[in-house]
């Protein structure tokens, strides 16, 4: 399976399962001249109650009581690490960064996948994620509503908020700004208690 199929299935499916799940989520947001970041954090915490090796399913339990399988595909290193009692922990991030620097050339967009895998012998585990970065044109700047409407490579135009003024005042139509977004997810396997 490809990378990219890979995480698609893997966002996907965890992602899903966040929206049931009741995650402890932190929002974390940083400014400093001329850019901005903010990065958001979900953590679902579950313990393995039981392990179907022939279909390489999961079943997971929730501290709330919640009960929830997961498919763990082949590209997944040590599966027979796992034993019940096992505590999972998802993590999903998401962040984004807006740097209000000058730049020049063309509109460009690229993208960088993440992956660290388990090592051999060690509980299962790792992360997948993706980095893009954009290079996109100021098309408007609007500081009464503070809002920044930039043009990305494919022609689409997205209006981004800038909170803070003294941002607002080194950006001007026809400027290139760099925007960065980055998504992964962490999957990790503790020992349960009783072992």
């Amino acid at each position: 399976m490809k990378v990219g199929h890979f995480l698609l299935a893997a966002t996907l499916a965890l992602v899903a399962h966040f929206a049931l799940a009741q995650p402890q989520t932190s929002v974390d947001v940083s400014k400093g001249t001329g850019n901005v970041s903010a990065a958001a954090t979900s953590t679902v915490t579950a313990t393995v109650v039981a392990i179907a090796p022939a279909t390489r399913t999961v079943t997971l339990k929730e501290a709330s009581g919640r009960v929830f399988e997961v498919q763990v595909g082949e590209e997944a290193r040590n599966f027979d690490q796992l034993k019940v009692g096992d505590i999972v922990t998802m993590e999903y991030r998401k962040a984004i960064s807006l740097s209000l620097e000058k730049t020049s050339g063309p509109r460009s967009a690229t993208q960088q996948i993440i992956e660290k895998r388990a090592a051999p012998g060690e509980k299962p585990g790792g992360t997948i994620g993706r980095e893009v970065t954009v290079m996109a044109d100021v098309i408007s700047v609007n500081a009464k509503s503070k809002t920044v409407s930039l043009k990305g490579p494919q022609g689409n135009i997205v209006d981004v908020i800038v909170e803070d003024p003294e941002q607002m005042k080194h950006v001007r139509k026809g400027d290139q700004v760099k925007v960065v977004y980055t998504e992964a997810i962490a999957i990790s396997v503790t020992p349960g208690a009783s072992q």
